[in-house]
């Protein structure tokens, strides 16, 4: 299901923030969400997350990624697309195991000249060297977070994770209300790192009752056996789980 606010000149702040409040995300130049996804052969269930910036709190862990990562200096200023950011993001790109657009232009714009969205790039160097970028949109009351992307030399500090920290801290420190990073999928670990910020200050969409929950395994595990008998057909149930 998508909404495409492509033909807009700009997408307001508050227009964004109730889209991401819906369970919306950003794809390219649309907005767009989903419950069910493939890998492998099988469709597993979608849950969107998002962290209640007035409760999160870092841990022994979260503080000691910043103190490790405290050498590299960063930077938060309006996303422009530049060759040094094309090139971090092809070594990166290279180093993966899961299918990736080709450029960050392809994430972002999809081909499209103008970018509807207020997007901004966090840039982590050491030294001269761009070693991560993370980007991400900001509404009015909200942030959502796009892309995160690092240098596969640097991967023993955990780079995406500390995008994740920093944009957090920024998002606070604009006194924002919610971060959103995007959504689990169940019983699929590789995307639970999402929930790496603090797990007690974040909520997960019920796109059955249309509301915000705390997160726990359990709400996750029932409302993906809500979703698969509700909204899968018939026809696929054999594929999944």
């Amino acid at each position: 299901m998508s909404a495409s606010p492509s033909a807009l000149r700009f997408i307001r702040g508050d227009a964004l923030d109730f889209y991401l409040g819906q369970g919306y995300y950003r794809m390219q130049q649309d907005l767009f969400t989903c419950q069910f996804v493939p890998f492998d052969g099988r469709i597993y269930t979608t849950h969107w997350l998002r962290l209640v910036l007035a409760k999160a709190e870092w841990g022994p862990e979260q503080r000691r990624l910043q103190r490790r990562n405290a050498r590299f200096a960063a930077t938060v200023q309006p996303l422009y697309i530049t060759a040094e950011h094309e090139e971090l993001y092809t070594r990166y790109r290279s180093a993966i195991t899961f299918d990736a657009a080709p450029t960050v232009e392809a994430v972002l714009q999809g081909g499209e000249e103008h970018n509807v969205f207020n997007t901004y790039i966090i840039e982590v160097r050491d030294g001269e060297r761009l070693v991560a970028a993370g980007i991400f949109d900001r509404g009015d009351r909200s942030l959502a977070g796009i892309l995160n992307y690092y240098d596969p030399d640097y991967r023993q500090y955990s780079l995406g994770k500390y995008l994740l920290l920093l944009k957090t801290d920024y998002a606070r420190r604009l006194q924002l209300d919610y971060y959103y990073p995007g959504y689990v999928v169940h019983d699929y670990p590789k995307f639970d790192y999402k929930l790496f910020l603090s797990p007690t200050a974040t909520e997960v969409f019920d796109s059955i009752s249309g509301r915000w929950l705390p997160y726990s395994k359990e709400v996750v595990t029932a409302h993906s056996a809500e979703l698969l008998a509700d909204w899968l057909p018939e026809e696929l149930r054999g594929v999944v789980e």
